[in-house]
């Protein structure tokens, strides 16, 4: 039985999404399984081998994948929890994304097992955000907590400015606002901020267009002040995305009620 899972965790790497599908479906199984231990190191590849299929383009496999994650956190570890909470961490950044998924179940799956990872982290700060679905907030205190990984998380983030769903786009734009500002002492880090806001001047979306643009508009405007008044144009950027703000060439931005800051 461990040889066959091990054979089928390597099939989650096959460019056939169909064989992908039957193969977390068949893993899934098997994992619920009571009957069926599963050895650590056999679970800690599994959950590396999941992760990437969060972003796969079949709604159905991205569904379930993040479903079976999940399962994966209540397996006893032992002394292999440290190994598995790396597995989990990696995974913050795309739940959140796909909470806003086009597809409403994987936007359900993702939102459940955000709250499970959380609770497995033992992050009660994102957890209390995620029961109340305040995932904007939860974005700034992932950053503001793990301040060492802030970098990690927007490399992370940059490959959603490129997803074929409008809604990932733009929660990967607003992220770059936050990100910005938790970096803006990183010079690097910041132009390839700056960089990844001026493409998508590009998107074929005009409201994205827009929202791109404004924010770079601000994050540039902040690296050219002193630091003291950093925090007033943290204010600007809160109100800016939430009633619109006039940049030059671009007229009134609409207003995004939808974000809660």
């Amino acid at each position: 039985m461990w040889s066959l899972i091990e054979k089928l965790v390597e099939l989650l790497r096959d460019e056939d999404g169909e064989i992908v599908k039957i193969t977390v479906m068949v893993l899934s199984f098997i994992i619920l399984d009571k009957d069926t231990a599963i050895p650590i190191p056999i679970a800690l590849q599994l959950a590396e081998g999941l992760l990437p299929l969060f972003d796969h383009n079949n709604s159905q496999v991205k569904q379930i994948s993040i479903l079976l994650f999940r399962t994966l956190l209540a397996l006893p570890m032992g002394k292999k929890r440290k190994a598995l909470e790396t597995q989990v961490r990696h995974t913050l950044l795309p739940l959140f994304f796909h909470c806003h998924d086009e597809n409403q179940r994987v936007a359900q799956a993702s939102l459940e097992t955000l709250l499970c990872v959380a609770e497995f982290l033992k992050r009660k700060d994102l957890d209390k955000l995620v029961k109340k679905k305040k995932l904007w907030m939860f974005t700034h205190s992932l950053l503001a907590e793990d301040r060492r990984r802030a970098a990690e998380y927007l490399h992370q983030a940059l490959r959603y400015l490129r997803s074929p769903q409008e809604p990932l786009r733009e929660a990967a734009v607003r992220f770059m606002g936050i990100a910005g500002r938790h970096l803006r002492r990183q010079q690097q880090e910041l132009q390839l901020i700056c960089t990844a806001l001026e493409e998508m001047a590009n998107d074929i979306s005009l409201s994205l267009r827009s929202l791109a643009l404004q924010t770079l508009h601000i994050l540039r405007e902040e690296a050219t002040v002193r630091y003291p008044i950093l925090e007033n144009l943290e204010d600007r950027l809160r109100r800016a995305w939430k009633t619109g703000l006039h940049v030059s060439g671009l007229g009134r931005l609409c207003c995004w009620s939808s974000m809660v800051i």
